[in-house]
């Protein structure tokens, strides 16, 4: 669920202040939401949408939250409402079940690979769309969720109706960097940052969609930089905390096993994060995404600086038809000669010696 239930709560509950500072503070027709993916920006921006279309109060009066069980309210829940228009890739239109009118997944068409863009023939439906009448009279609201899935042309498309959209017409626009974004695009709108929410209500959340310990929510929160629902989606393809922390040991030893059945996008985004740590490690910091006592204690950081280099690479290509069992096996064991360091050779004489003193 994207907006509030019937009982208008809202499906994240760190969204409840900054909806609630949006709608006292937000008049503009052009909002772009900028916050970190995971944090919940899609279902902030449907919320935002659901509250203005919301009927339980009178036309014009000040912002609230959604109601949740008004006729709006429930047409936003069954993704009907014909005064809301809410603009995905159709790799998101898919995972998120919001289809556009046109689709057709059914056909030969819909088994080409869906695109990662907002397209200019959806753009010019959107503008379309938004020259018809609002149907329940509260004004009509678009979505484009990120926008920096925007091509150039279906961004180009926009600008006019960016700033200057039919009356009663308001766009929100999502996206993890407003720098990502065109310039023309950025300066028509108004801004407003998404941030995360504190670390405590975050596992509290996690405990609640079934981590099974404080300790264990925190491990997965770690691992995805304060994001509750990327750590969620770890969770979901059965990453478990124990599994996390076990990683920098299993690479270091070369298990390329420990990533079995990771998708390549995941078990590359999991090396990176790894190689991070180490790196930081060597250079006197603190690991970020992994627990201290996980990392191995001693690594080179001249291999540490070439792994990660190779893992830039194969991430800048995560589509590429790999043989994804030799691609992992490859890294993985080059990040243990990373993880690996050496022992200085006195030291090493003197071990040997060890084992033939009697």
């Amino acid at each position: 669920m994207l907006g509030a239930d019937e009982h208008g709560v809202l499906p994240l509950p760190w969204l409840m202040a900054p909806l609630q500072a949006a709608l006292a503070s937000q008049r503009g027709h052009a909002l772009l939401v900028h916050g970190s993916p995971g944090v919940g920006a899609l279902p902030f921006a449907v919320s935002l949408a659901q509250a203005w279309l919301c009927e339980s109060a009178p036309p014009g009066s000040a912002g609230a939250p959604a109601c949740g069980h008004c006729g709006s309210c429930r047409l936003v829940r069954a993704k009907l409402h014909p005064d809301l228009m809410v603009l995905l890739p159709e790799t998101l239109r898919r995972l998120h079940d919001w289809p556009l009118a046109d689709d057709r997944p059914d056909t030969e068409e819909g088994k080409r690979k869906p695109s990662k863009q907002i397209r200019i023939d959806e753009v010019r439906a959107l503008i379309d769309w938004s020259t018809m009448t609002s149907a329940r009279g509260r004004g009509k609201v678009a979505v484009l969720h990120p926008a920096d899935s925007l091509n150039l042309q279906a961004a180009s498309a926009l600008l006019k109706t960016l700033e200057e959209p039919p009356a009663g017409t308001r766009l929100v626009l999502t996206c993890a960097d407003p720098a990502w974004l065109l310039p023309t695009v950025r300066s028509r709108c108004q801004t407003l940052p998404l941030g995360a929410p504190a670390a405590a209500a975050a596992v509290t959340w996690l405990q609640s969609q079934g981590v099974a310990s404080a300790a264990d929510a925190a491990v997965l929160l770690a691992a995805c930089a304060g994001r509750p629902l990327d750590a969620l989606a770890l969770l979901q393809d059965e990453v478990t905390a124990a599994a996390w922390a076990a990683l920098p040991q299993a690479v270091a030893r070369g298990q390329a096993a420990s990533l079995a059945g990771w998708p390549v996008p995941r078990a590359v985004d999991a090396l990176m994060k790894l190689c991070h740590d180490a790196l930081a490690r060597a250079g006197g910091g603190a690991a970020r995404y992994f627990p201290e006592d996980a990392l191995p204690a001693r690594a080179d950081p001249v291999a540490l600086a070439a792994w990660s280099r190779e893992l830039q690479r194969v991430a800048r290509h995560d589509e590429h038809p790999w043989n994804e069992g030799l691609l992992i096996d490859a890294l993985v064991q080059a990040g243990a000669a990373a993880l690996t360091l050496p022992l200085p050779s006195s030291v090493a004489r003197e071990r040997r010696f060890d084992t033939l003193r009697p």
